[in-house]
């Protein structure tokens, strides 16, 4: 799967770390549901340090369709709200 972190590049990221994203993708949800920002600021970050861990990154020169695209770091709540399907910004 090609993930895009917006503002920083894409990352090839195995099909196998799906569950692991979408476990912090579910308390994303619920801490923007509760609007609190400071674990919502927290999981965010924990999710994409996940996808640069686990992920490896494409050349800048690489323009690969992604999957799945994630926020900046510094995205707002209010921001990666507009960003959300129903099923958070992880599908599936």
């Amino acid at each position: 799967m090609i993930v895009r972190i917006m503002g920083e590049g894409q990352v090839r990221l195995a099909d196998s770390h799906f569950a692991e994203l979408n476990k912090l993708d579910d308390e994303l949800l619920a801490e923007m549901e509760k609007g609190d920002g400071e674990g919502f600021r927290r999981t965010l970050h924990a999710l994409l340090e996940t996808v640069r861990q686990l992920g490896e990154p494409l050349p800048d020169d690489s323009l690969e369709p992604s999957e799945l695209i994630l926020p900046a770091p510094d995205a707002t709540l209010e921001e990666v709200r507009e960003m959300l399907s129903d099923d958070g910004l992880i599908p599936g």
